[in-house]
């Protein structure tokens, strides 16, 4: 006999129900605290089971069932993570009144389990929350660190507005240190210290840039003064602090990349953190039966009307991971750069007639597709095989 366990996750207990196969409730409601105590009254209710025939399955509700999960891992339980939306239209189908009760969600997520096939967790689970919790840090880390890097940039429109461009619009390392030591034009056209200047940019800011630089702080049409100095030297250190930040994340991130040592990283334009993020929000692909459903899973199928004579398909769908959304846009950005196969896709999809933005979600359906195939055959990538 199989046995099936719905838990609703909260965060200071969580809801459960047992049934078996046959439809008998074994465990009609019970609960059990977040804690070490809790959990294992919890196990001890599944003992008298075989482990084999017990199938556990609650929402995806973001960190509050990692401890459950790592501790049902220990102890050789597996279990499956549901979609909320999908339960949530699972109820709606079996029933029209509206009751939304901790038991209730329960013994719903149980009566799902029953109903579809059972696809248990991944044997890298802890790599998996680990990765996925740094690539989230980092990047809210980097969106914070964007605001404060627009407010340098609309300061130095004002103070000094040629210094950005000559830095190809780029907020670098030795832009950060010019700012931080010279604050202003008239500081930076007597600067001297060129070989300090070198070393930071590790050879690329030539004699000849410093020269051109010291000229344009000479020249230019910005003003300064006490108030822009303050507030460019604020902005200077706020984004040095994020970047203190953000490096230690990334070190780490690529050292749990590097021992995964995932298919992906073989294809052009992919680097370290972007596999890290696809990764994470994916968890093991594996588990995916088809690449329509890790689209699914990212909200980047279309989404399909049909009534009648009318077949049309819609916009996208954008359920799913918004993370794991983002991250596959920007990666398909970067590898249109690197690899001739993606990028003449897109250009087949522009000449279809289809704007920029719809061309690039074709090349990242096309990309979810390798990475379908590269993780779940073992495979590298080889471009001489893409369709």
């Amino acid at each position: 006999m199989i046995y099936y366990v719905g838990i609703d996750i909260s965060k200071y207990k969580h809801d459960f129900c047992i049934i078996s196969n046959t439809g008998e409730i074994i465990v009609e409601s019970s609960s059990f605290d977040n804690n070490i105590k809790g959990f294992q009254d919890f196990v001890n209710q599944l003992k008298s089971y075989d482990k084999s025939m017990v199938r556990i399955a609650f929402e995806a509700t973001g960190h509050y069932s990692l401890n459950l999960e790592l501790f049902l891992n220990n102890q050789d339980y597996s279990f499956m993570k549901i979609n909320p939306l999908v339960v949530h239209q699972y109820l709606k189908a079996r029933s029209l009144r509206r009751t939304k009760t901790d038991k209730a969600d329960s013994l719903t997520i149980a009566n799902y389990l029953m109903s579809v096939p059972y696809t248990p967790n991944s044997s890298v689970l802890y790599h998996t929350y680990t990765l996925k919790s740094l690539c989230r840090a980092r990047e809210q880390l980097i969106k914070e660190r964007s605001k404060f890097i627009v407010l340098l940039t609309n300061e130095l429109d004002k103070s000094f507005p040629e210094l950005k461009p000559f830095f190809s619009n780029r907020i670098s390392t030795t832009l950060l240190y010019i700012l931080d030591k010279y604050k202003n034009s008239s500081h930076i056209a007597l600067m001297k210290d060129y070989e300090t200047l070198r070393k930071i940019s590790q050879g690329k800011f030539t004699y000849a840039k410093f020269a051109k630089l010291k000229s344009l702080a000479k020249e230019t049409i910005g003003y300064h003064d006490q108030n822009s100095d303050l507030l460019i030297s604020t902005y200077v250190s706020i984004i040095n602090d994020f970047n203190n930040k953000i490096d230690p994340i990334d070190k780490q991130i690529s050292t749990i990349i590097k021992e995964l040592n995932p298919r992906i990283l073989s294809i052009p334009g992919l680097g370290e953190i972007s596999a890290a993020t696809i990764l994470s929000e994916y968890g093991d692909i594996s588990c995916f039966s088809s690449p329509g459903k890790m689209l699914a899973f990212a909200g980047l199928e279309p989404s399909i009307i049909e009534s009648g004579t009318l077949q049309t398909n819609g916009k996208m769908v954008k359920h799913g991971s918004g993370h794991l959304r983002y991250a596959i846009m920007n990666i398909a950005t970067s590898i249109l750069r690197y690899s001739p196969c993606f990028y003449d896709y897109y250009l087949k999809k522009r000449s279809e007639g289809k704007c920029h933005r719809v061309a690039l979600s074709h090349v990242c359906k096309k990309l979810v597709r390798v990475i379908y195939s590269l993780e779940k055959y073992d495979n590298d990538f080889d471009p001489s095989l893409l369709k």
